[in-house]
């Protein structure tokens, strides 16, 4: 008798689930099907369903910024993985945990800007009109964003361009806390930084050499020369040698690729050593959860190892910007920037980041 009532109670769940699923789907949506022609216009990157093919620029409603926050004039834009995640809705689990079943919800792209302040809210002290930033505001792929003053933005140096200072935020924030807060790098330790080329990779490798590591990079072989200018120790190129078969050990991974399974991982980490997963895959291991199966195996292997194996997520952070402007304005610290686009070609720089192959960060300028 228990077993039928269980048995009813799982069907009724599923069905359940089923429809509301079904009733999600079908009424997920956007505002594009209800605009207003904007009084005083600007321009933004606009995708109204998912797929790269659908990206646009539009005419928006110039923002006004709340009493908190600051209006910038956006000079330049940074081009992530993310961005590309969230045009494509992808891995699709991100379309079930808030993005929009069939239909974005938030129709707006980018998060790094770096501008010039037009004006400020009437709480706002920090900040005056003319400064030079840079930071993360959602939207950024935009001729204005409007931060909150005390969240993620931060002068930018005088010494450093505009372009440069927009590829700060997720990047860098997260080789940073990467390296510092989940790695825990302390000097003299061994640091494999898988992906070294890369956004996230080109500022981990200044970063580890910075707190004293030994540091280790791995990319393709045209960027051997780039990886090794920035610090590095030495340089695999994984086209010719698998690191983790090497045989050499390291005490923390920062794994921006995912291209090797986690056991394969932990054979090249100390006993106490440290796995860091960044980078949710490429374009063609997203699926339905991407790169989300590794840390979930790793938190069923939590009990049973010694070694720290996870993924992170960077946390916006007004002081790990200032780190930035401090690092770069002492020229301890040099973005990496790859190629620039304009703001119309937006689906061109989004499409070359997808690629995978980018040397360091592409940039958007926005006139």
């Amino acid at each position: 008798m228990i077993k039928r009532i269980l048995k009813w109670i799982f069907l009724l769940i599923l069905i359940g689930g089923f429809i509301w699923f079904e009733i999600a789907y079908w009424t997920s949506s956007n505002d594009c099907d209800h605009k207003v022609a904007p009084s005083n216009p600007i321009k933004a990157a606009i995708y109204c369903d998912y797929g790269l093919t659908n990206l646009r620029i539009e005419n928006i409603e110039k923002p006004v910024p709340t009493d908190d926050q600051v209006l910038v004039k956006v000079r330049a834009v940074s081009v992530n993985p993310y961005d590309w995640h969230f045009v494509e809705g992808s891995p699709k689990v991100i379309r079930l945990l808030g993005a929009g079943l069939r239909k974005p919800k938030d129709t707006r792209l980018g998060v790094d800007f770096a501008g010039v302040v037009e004006t400020v809210g009437k709480n706002v002290t920090q900040f005056k009109a003319g400064d030079e930033v840079f930071g993360g505001r959602g939207g950024a792929f935009s001729e204005y964003v409007t931060p909150r003053a005390n969240r993620a933005i931060a002068i930018k140096p005088a010494n450093v361009s505009f372009e440069e200072a927009a590829s700060i935020n997720i990047a860098g924030l997260t080789a940073l806390q990467g390296v510092r807060d989940k790695g825990k790098v302390q000097a003299g330790q061994k640091v494999l930084i898988n992906g070294a080329s890369g956004g996230v990779g080109t500022f981990a490798v200044q970063i580890a050499k910075s707190f004293g590591a030994d540091v280790t990079g791995v990319c393709s072989g045209r960027n051997v020369e780039l990886v090794k200018s920035l610090g590095a120790d030495r340089v695999i190129d994984y086209t010719k040698e698998d690191y983790t078969n090497a045989g050499q050990k390291y005490d923390v991974i920062l794994d921006n690729v995912a291209n090797h399974s986690l056991s394969e991982n932990r054979k090249v980490l100390t006993p106490n050593g440290k796995y860091v997963l960044i980078g949710g895959g490429n374009a063609n291991q997203q699926g339905w959860i991407g790169m989300l199966g590794k840390p979930l195996k790793a938190l069923v292997m939590k009990p049973f190892v010694s070694q720290q194996m996870g993924m992170m997520m960077a946390e916006m952070k007004q002081s790990d910007l200032q780190y930035f402007a401090d690092q770069m304005q002492s020229g301890k610290l040099k973005p990496v920037i790859d190629r620039t686009y304009k703001l119309d070609q937006i689906k061109e720089a989004i499409a070359y980041v997808e690629e995978g192959h980018a040397r360091g960060k592409v940039i958007v300028t926005v006139d």
